[in-house]
């Protein structure tokens, strides 16, 4: 970067998963809100269109742009706690990781949180990323206040008393609203967790979903392709005490295991496919149950170091082990060689006008193929299970979907992009995939 805007001639950029590619006009990384505003305005008289992009942890080209791109990394870390209020405020740019670890330092945490933390606090809630929790899962549900910069220059700040039509909105704004600049969440004081981590059959953990769903706090599960066989997670408040993952046993289970010899799998899977569905089998039945507490980011969080492409819908409850068996017998009856698992996550309804969860209680079903490997049969195959059940594309993860067919599935769509119409009546914030997904 160079100059007292932090601006500098694009470079091509790549997001964390290697299937988008931009090359920006320009690159700026702006210290403050004035510094952003400034950046934003002159981006507009230069005719370039402006995207914020965090850690590019999104698979689709949410981000990507041929005008200017926004890095937000100097606009982070948490600006103020309020102990009364139970609220933490936090730029935009501030990496998940050291919201969590700071919030632990001052006693505190958030509700919930996705299984990853890599993403910006910004990236995770404007593609509407999400855990799994029978009273709470998205990050965006969480927050109480955002501000960000519009297309006129100006600072706009949202929440349920000030513009909550803007905050509505913007909880899950696909960076087609503004720039964010800072966001306030929700928070309490720092609880504990206790984690049972148990295989289960595919017929009996399916069978059981709504139950083992009402009965803890926080429940997902794992099924492995070319199996019958789940690995099931349930997470639940206790008073203790803490009993973290021993060093020992944490690094055989989430590194060697989940990471080093997974890698060594999918790669094996690529070069033979004929050999996933006996890794698969001898895979399903390399982790065995285990039971530890934590505080809850690193019980909800693992490493992920495997890289890979995905797809994740979000179906009606009701639709959820439905479709998920229909994936189930896809795979059973096709030549597909399916080497990663399935995740399935489920959420409450919430009230933010694009969160996948939208004004429904939503199960989430997740396909993944190591990275490398074709993608594109398999996902479209699962996309036609998905869209058959009214399903909901998570918006940083791939899919096909355009404007026609997500209007028909969001009720509130409609509000939304005459918000966007209003707040952004250029397309400032512009860009295929927008165009796409939001329409002109």
């Amino acid at each position: 970067m160079s100059g007292k805007s932090g601006t500098a001639p694009g470079t091509e950029w790549r997001n964390w998963a290697g299937t988008v590619t931009a090359r920006p006009a320009r690159t700026a990384a702006p210290a403050s809100v004035a510094e952003l505003a400034r950046t934003v305005t002159r981006a507009a008289e230069d005719g370039l269109r402006v995207k914020a992009v965090g850690t590019g942890h999104s698979f689709t080209a949410a981000a990507a742009t041929d005008g200017v791109l926004i890095r937000p990394e100097r606009m982070a870390g948490v600006r103020r706690i309020d102990r009364e209020a139970g609220t933490v405020t936090v730029g935009a740019g501030t990496p998940l990781w050291q919201l969590n670890e700071d919030l632990a330092a001052a006693g505190l945490s958030l509700a919930n949180m996705g299984d990853i933390m890599r993403q910006t606090a910004a990236g995770a809630v404007g593609t509407g990323t999400h855990g799994t929790g029978r009273d709470s899962a998205s990050v965006a549900a969480q927050l109480t206040e955002l501000e960000m910069i519009i297309a006129d220059g100006s600072l706009l700040r949202c929440s349920e008393r000030e513009h909550p039509d803007v905050f509505a909105a913007a909880r899950t704004g696909l960076g087609a609203l503004g720039v964010v600049t800072s966001l306030t969440f929700a928070v309490e004081p720092l609880f504990l967790l206790t984690a049972h981590e148990a295989p289960m059959s595919f017929d009996r953990v399916t069978g059981a979903f709504d139950q083992l769903v009402a009965e803890n706090d926080h429940f997902e599960f794992y099924w492995f392709p070319h199996t019958g066989n789940c690995n099931t997670k349930r997470n639940n408040r206790t008073s203790g005490p803490a009993a973290p993952l021993g060093r020992a046993g944490a690094w055989f289970e989430d590194e060697f295991l989940s990471n080093g010899v997974f890698q060594l799998a999918c790669s094996v899977g690529r070069a033979v496919p004929a050999a996933v569905p006996r890794i698969a089998r001898i895979a399903s039945r390399a982790l065995s149950a285990r039971t530890y507490t934590d505080i809850p980011y690193k019980i909800f969080t693992s490493p992920r170091r495997v890289r890979f492409t995905e797809m994740e819908y979000a179906v009606p409850r009701e639709a959820g082990m439905a479709a998920l068996r229909e994936v189930k017998a896809l795979v059973d009856r096709s030549d597909f060689r399916i080497g990663f698992p399935v995740e399935v996550r489920a959420a409450p309804a919430d009230d933010i006008t694009l969160s996948t969860a939208s004004g429904r209680d939503s199960v989430y079903i997740a396909v993944h193929l190591y990275r490398g490997t074709p993608y594109q049969g398999y996902f479209s195959a699962v996309e036609r299970i998905m869209t058959a059940h009214g399903g909901r594309p998570h918006w940083g993860k791939l899919h096909t979907r355009d404007a026609a067919y997500l209007a028909g599935v969001y009720p509130r769509f409609g509000e939304f992009t005459a918000l966007r119409d209003r707040l952004d009546p250029g397309r400032l914030f512009g860009n295929p995939y927008l165009r796409r997904v939001l329409g002109d």
